[in-house]
């Protein structure tokens, strides 16, 4: 069974990437995060080979840009709120098992990202839940394509998550790791913290 990751990237422009974490922490750190996110998480988990790649761009007009590197197969985001723009991930590969996730969770790894596919064996569904109620990962098994998915969602707030598995009614959802998402001053500074930054900056 083929597996397919794909990855949801923005343009590291201002005004597309970050725009929460700018108001904090001004565009140029806020962007200088979402680059070094992006770039760390390409190398922790586009090179494997489980699992196909594919970078999920916004806008569509920047599949073509050099933010990131030319070996990882791109596409564009559709039009719509988030909900919309996954189930269009979701239905461009139908018959594989398919896992998104975000490009500025700083825990997302390899390991994390075979738990998930691995729950798809059994499971109709998968999250990875974020601390502040939203979730980094969601993944759904081959031909599992329903069509209320992700619908009636509350985005960027304490429900994320809870609307999403209400969306999923009836199927069988696992979930794995909690991770933490950087969307506020205070997050920016947990990441600052972490051993792998600090060594670098």
């Amino acid at each position: 069974m083929r597996q397919t990751l794909v990855i949801m990237v923005k343009a590291p422009v201002a005004g597309r990437a970050k725009t929460r974490l700018a108001r904090d922490i001004g565009t140029v750190e806020a962007l200088r995060f979402y680059r070094a996110a992006t770039a760390a998480l390409l190398r922790r988990v586009a090179r494997d080979r489980r699992w196909t790649t594919i970078l999920a761009v916004e806008p569509a007009r920047a599949v073509g840009a050099h933010f990131w590197p030319g070996t990882i197969p791109r596409r564009p985001q559709s039009r719509g709120d988030l909900g919309a723009r996954m189930r269009d991930q979701f239905a461009r590969t139908p018959r594989q098992r398919v896992v998104l996730v975000g490009s500025d969770i700083p825990g997302v790894s390899a390991p994390l990202v075979a738990k998930a596919f691995a729950a798809l064996h059994r499971h109709d569904a998968v999250f990875g839940p974020a601390e502040d109620g939203g979730y980094w990962l969601v993944g759904l098994r081959a031909g599992y394509r329903p069509a209320a998915a992700f619908r009636g969602v509350r985005w960027s707030g304490p429900c994320a998550l809870a609307d999403s598995r209400a969306s999923l009614v009836g199927s069988r959802i696992a979930e794995i790791d909690l991770l933490f998402d950087v969307d506020e001053a205070a997050d920016w500074r947990r990441w600052l913290s972490l051993p792998v930054v600090a060594e670098t900056r």
